[in-house]
């Protein structure tokens, strides 16, 4: 009796075992099966974010796209693109071309000194002011400071050249004009919220729509390279009355004036 109950027990310890043995491989392959399914999906994820760094790699910038979008030019311009900008009567035989660079700390310093009493000069019919902007500040420092405040102006100038004229001084002036190094005039909110200042301006919903949508920023792109391509012109600000530079950097206004008036033509 005990030897066959020995040869049982021994028999239903063998079976149980074996059950065991059993579950265990079966635990086992379920581990296996999904280890392997979480690094399928860990190398699809990977693969997955590749394609979206490669994808968003691929997309052009906002200023390449930009560069492929219809040309707007702004109201109140002329020439075959819209890029000849001019305070004062367009008709007058003295004509000072100015080259700037919004973010340009020398130009502010400039239109901080004698801005205002150029533009004057332009309304007593002394000569026009031509504009023309360069952005190559945003390449050197960094950023799309310039390109975005160049594309506002636009805006302003499709207001009125009054509008643009002082939106264009507010720009310059020492309360709002940022360290080159900084791009603060790369937010089109903030742009518009310093254009709250000029009444022509203010609350003014297509001014501010335009610097949303960046309706002029093509334009902008393509006065760039039209003071890329000015000859004579090797950094900003750089003023010319009837061809000839005229001495503005380190100057008081009245020197500045001085320096015009002396090579107007009567």
């Amino acid at each position: 009796m005990s030897t066959r109950n020995s040869k049982a027990s021994k028999e239903a310890a063998r079976e149980r075992l074996r059950l065991q043995r059993e579950k265990e491989a079966k635990r086992a392959k379920v581990r296996r099966q999904l280890l392997v399914g979480g690094g399928v999906v860990a190398l699809l994820a990977i693969a997955g974010g590749v394609a979206v760094a490669v994808n968003q790699m691929n997309k052009p910038s906002y200023w390449s796209d930009a560069a492929n979008k219809p040309l707007v030019k702004p109201a109140n311009t002329s020439g075959t693109d819209g890029t000849t900008v001019i305070v004062g009567d367009p008709k007058n035989k003295n004509s000072l071309l100015e080259y700037e660079d919004m973010r340009c700390p020398i130009c502010a310093a400039y239109e901080q000194a004698a801005g205002n009493q150029v533009v004057q000069g332009a309304k007593d019919g002394k000569y026009n002011i031509s504009y023309t902007f360069g952005t190559f500040l945003d390449k050197g420092q960094g950023g799309s400071g310039s390109k975005k405040a160049l594309s506002a102006l636009g805006a302003a100038l499709n207001v009125s050249t009054d509008a643009f004229s002082q939106y264009h001084t507010l720009l310059y002036s020492k309360a709002v004009h940022p360290d080159e190094t900084k791009d603060d005039f790369n937010s089109a909110d903030h742009l518009i919220a310093l254009a709250q200042k000029i009444p022509a301006l203010k609350g003014n919903a297509k001014f501010s729509d335009a610097v949303k949508n960046g309706t002029y920023d093509k334009w902008a792109l393509t006065m760039s390279k039209k003071f890329d391509n000015s000859k004579g012109v090797t950094g900003t600000p750089t003023v010319m009355l009837n061809g000839k530079q005229v001495s503005v950097i380190g100057v008081d206004a009245a020197t500045v004036m001085s320096n015009i008036e002396a090579d107007l033509v009567k």
